[in-house]
């Protein structure tokens, strides 16, 4: 391969890396080096391919083995695993050569992202919240609210029970998805009545989506 092809390929992973998280790190929590990470990734594959000489099996492995080494410490979320691909699928793209077909997957790629995201596909519960409540141990918790999550929620589910501070208290932690997200403050106080106005946390869920 020529100096200058190679410099074709890589500047084309280059800008491409940089596009593609940006595709994948718009709406939605991320840390600045995972974003530089993405990034990265497309040259570095592109790099990889061209050292392997076209030999796509030892190629893949590698280019494998680069979208997982962040998963063997730390959790990702689906997107973040997604992205990571789509990456390696960009360098693998430009370092066979195939500069027109990485173009051409990355603009496809972010067109049917952004209209995903603008259809809300598969958010229909992303609008659930966690609930977690302090009640006394001598109370007993079984419908203990149930008449106020039936004025107050679409849905709810009791998830866990754990005892705190010696087992003299009941931690209860719900899913819960309220019919009116402004009512949150009333839905608390009616909540602190019931539960002799012990803690009570009620926010964002953790991510269901990790891997």
């Amino acid at each position: 391969m020529s100096v200058s092809a190679f410099l074709i390929c890589l500047g084309t992973a280059m800008v491409l890396g940089v596009f593609t998280s940006l595709v994948f790190s718009a709406k939605s929590r991320h840390t600045g080096s995972w974003a530089q990470s993405l990034a990265l990734l497309p040259p570095i594959v592109t790099l990889v391919i061209m050292m392997v000489n076209g030999n796509i099996g030892a190629g893949l492995a590698v280019a494998g083995t680069f979208a997982l080494v962040r998963f063997r410490s730390v959790p990702g979320t689906a997107r973040e695993i997604t992205g990571l691909f789509a990456s390696v699928a960009v360098g693998l793209a430009c370092g066979m050569g195939y500069v027109g077909c990485a173009l051409l997957f990355f603009l496809v790629m972010a067109a049917f992202v952004a209209l995903l995201s603008m259809l809300h596909f598969g958010e229909a519960g992303c609008g659930e919240k966690q609930l977690k409540i302090t009640i006394p141990e001598n109370l007993d918790y079984e419908g203990l609210f149930d008449d106020l999550f039936l004025e107050y929620a679409k849905s709810w589910e009791l998830v866990r029970v754990r005892t705190t501070n010696m087992g003299t208290l009941f931690e209860l932690s719900y899913n819960i998805s309220l019919k009116t997200p402004g009512s949150s403050k009333e839905f608390i106080d009616a909540i602190r009545c019931r539960n002799g106005n012990l803690n009570i946390i009620f926010g964002r869920e953790a991510d269901r989506d990790m891997m």
